[in-house]
């Protein structure tokens, strides 16, 4: 059973699917430091290159701080993944880019290493995309990752976000600003039907 709160600032907190996804807080220096350490984290650069690199504690803090204030001003939704019973830091999903008029956003996630494998992202995916259509009236979600990155390709698909094809040069290369690599596009609209989770993506 899913539930959310209206779309105001400050951003809801978001249960379901055994997850809580909460707000991030910049002056935590709990999640500072696990911002921190989920964009250091080998894996996540391997596949993405945020714009600017994060690389100590006070830029990981200012980079939150930035989320923040596209939470306050409705620009993007920016939640830790959290596991309801523990409380335990999981990862990270964002609804970004928003769009009002034309009712888009793009998403994004990472997942701590040490919850790899349990469906997190799938989880998490779900519970953020059911609350951008219901909660901020959403039409359309994007999703796009690299070419060659099959474990966000088969979480996108487990989600319902429909492969619309290959974005020839849309980000970056691993650990590069001056080169561009290929990303597969993946999209889902409000008029989708409602994927259902498998029973080895329950919690």
């Amino acid at each position: 059973m899913l539930s959310s709160s209206d779309p105001t600032r400050p951003l809801p907190e978001l249960h379901g699917h055994g997850l809580c996804l909460r707000p991030w807080d910049p002056e935590s220096r709990t999640d500072v430091d696990t911002w921190l350490r989920g964009l250091t984290d080998p894996e996540f650069r391997r596949w993405n290159t945020p714009l600017r690199p994060i690389t100590d504690a006070d830029g990981a803090r200012e980079s939150l701080r930035r989320g923040a204030q596209r939470d306050a001003d409705g620009t993007g939704a920016s939640f830790q993944i959290a596991d309801a019973r523990s409380g335990t830091a999981l990862g990270h999903i964002g609804v970004n880019e928003i769009h009002p008029v034309l009712r888009r956003g793009l998403v994004g996630y990472w997942v701590l290493p040490e919850a790899r494998g349990r469906g997190v992202a799938t989880r998490a995916l779900l519970l953020a995309s059911h609350w951008a259509f219901t909660g901020l009236g959403l039409h359309r979600l994007e999703l796009d990752h690299a070419v060659g990155h099959e474990a966000s390709c088969r979480v996108a698909e487990r989600c319902g976000f429909r492969p619309e094809g290959t974005i020839r040069g849309a980000i970056f290369e691993a650990g590069r600003h001056d080169a561009f690599r290929d990303a597969h596009l993946h999209a889902r609209l409000a008029t989708d039907p409602e994927p259902v989770l498998t029973a080895t993506e329950t919690p």
